[in-house]
């Protein structure tokens, strides 16, 4: 059965050399213990986004859990993984966003709509992988073009740091982005892991230390301080009324004190919108491609065939993004930083991740922790998602060096090259009506369609798989 364990041994004790195996599991008092390590491990990443992307972290963190659950359910218990809030769709929100006239209710809709549509498309591909087999997304996707995906994911978000956050408080998100810095090379093992959680902690306590000591500062907030051409207030955001620098304190804590301790977060249906669709659609593959890197990297650690629930752990993580982003969530996705924990541990009981999955849910049923998460300044997010894009950017290059595409070759180049410029840029393609395309979505275009022309020009076949990291 799904929900049943094997006590492992004593339930207490590990001899060298042995693992937990995802049926089995330690003692309770232990098993909630490493349940509540894996919360620790997600949390970082799994409020982060959601915040980026102008969405509830309560919700996110509250639905991550239920995601997760499901996960587990979907794939049987043969995959031990935890599902928190991908940074693959940040990109498209913000260019959803921009349309939708930035942080407002009917744009958090539309953000969510979006968000619904992708997890149904990951869903039908995690189908069409368990009944046809990996090697069809493989020759669709192949690594040059997956890699490529999640190069200008991560890159294609240069312009957030530079525009949006690094300017509300540049010497605090410095500050903040050399204090994770340290934090992740200097301390190994589980502390290490979570340096991008330390390094924003840090960069909070900077910042009210500092509205203390230095008082406010002045630049510039989102939606905030609105003037015309005249220097007169406007009413919303446009190309004639924009935001303007005005002083302000980094931190406010008024919204968490007026939020109650206890009660349910604040949930939305989602609206939908074929042109914000389109803008979400190439995060589906890389969701593909890190959902099937995490199942292999979870097998080699277990000595177990995983092939078999590839499917299942795609498809699962779509049901989880469906259901998350159906009352207000954030997109999900499996966790390397989970990943990391069982390595460190050699503890892979899916009964800490169903734990894991409570305590989240628990977490999400406090307002007023929410409001916390919400009042990080903009100059911290500065200083760690400038890490974490990169971070993105350069997984993209792993999966080019793992599976050694050749870059001599321009068939790979050209249009690789060509599409990561156009997703840095963000370049602006205007199609008509009221849609354009931009930044990602049209890299991941021009990547895709471009590689797959240029290969039939060639009159080539795609490059066989050499393997099959993510």
């Amino acid at each position: 059965m799904v929900l049943r364990w094997t006590k492992h041994g004593d339930g207490k004790h590990l001899a060298p050399g042995e693992v937990v195996r995802p049926d089995e599991r330690l003692s309770w008092p232990r098993t909630v213990g490493f349940g509540a390590q894996h919360v620790i491990a997600m949390f970082g990443a799994t409020f982060v986004f959601p915040l980026v992307m102008g969405l509830d972290p309560n919700v996110a963190v509250m639905m991550s859990g239920v995601a997760t659950i499901l996960f587990l359910l979907i794939v049987k218990g043969k995959v031990p993984s935890y599902l928190g809030t991908s940074a693959s769709f940040v990109g498209g929100v913000f260019a959803i966003r921009a349309a939708a006239g930035g942080d407002t209710g009917g744009a958090d809709a539309i953000v969510t709509g979006a968000i619904l549509v992708a997890g149904l498309v990951l869903a039908l591909a995690g189908l069409a992988i368990h009944f046809l087999g990996v090697q069809i997304i493989h020759r669709v996707f192949p690594p040059v073009v997956t890699g490529a995906v999640v190069m200008l994911i991560g890159f294609g978000l240069a312009f957030v740091v530079a525009d949006v956050y690094w300017p509300q408080d540049h010497w605090v998100a410095l500050v903040t982005m050399l204090i994770t810095f340290v934090v992740i090379v200097a301390f190994k093992g589980f502390i290490g892991r979570i340096g991008v959680l330390i390094g924003l902690v840090a960069g909070f306590v900077l910042s009210w230390v500092l509205d203390r000591a230095a008082g406010p500062v002045t630049s510039v907030l989102p939606g905030a301080n609105l003037r015309d051409a005249a220097g007169n207030p406007c009413p919303a955001e446009g190309t004639y009324c924009v935001a303007t620098a005005f002083p302000h304190d980094r931190v406010s804590f008024q919204s968490v004190a007026d939020a109650p301790w206890f009660g349910l977060p604040s949930f939305h249906a989602p609206d939908f919108r074929t042109s914000a669709v389109l803008l979400v659609l190439p995060a589906v593959i890389a969701l593909i491609a890190e959902n099937i890197g995490h199942v292999k990297a979870v097998g080699e650690m277990t000595g177990t065939d995983v092939d078999p629930y590839v499917g299942r752990a795609v498809l699962a993580d779509g049901v989880g993004t469906v259901v998350t982003s159906a009352v207000g969530g954030s997109p999900t996705t499996t966790y390397a930083e989970n990943i990391g924990v069982m390595a460190a541990t050699k503890v892979y009981s899916t009964a800490a991740y169903y734990i894991a999955g409570v305590i989240a849910i628990l977490f999400g049923l406090c307002p007023k922790f929410g409001a916390l998460v919400a009042a990080t300044p903009g100059g911290v997010l500065g200083g760690v998602t400038v890490i974490l894009y990169g971070m993105i950017g350069l997984l993209g290059a792993k999966i080019w060096i793992e599976n050694r595409v050749n870059f001599a070759d321009p068939v790979n180049m050209v249009p690789i090259g060509a599409g990561i410029i156009l997703a840095i840029g963000p370049v602006k393609h205007f199609i008509g009506g009221d849609f354009t395309l931009e930044g990602i979505a049209l890299g991941t275009l021009v990547v895709l369609g471009g590689y797959h022309l240029l290969r039939a020009v060639a009159g080539r076949s795609p490059e066989p798989v050499r393997s099959e990291a993510g």
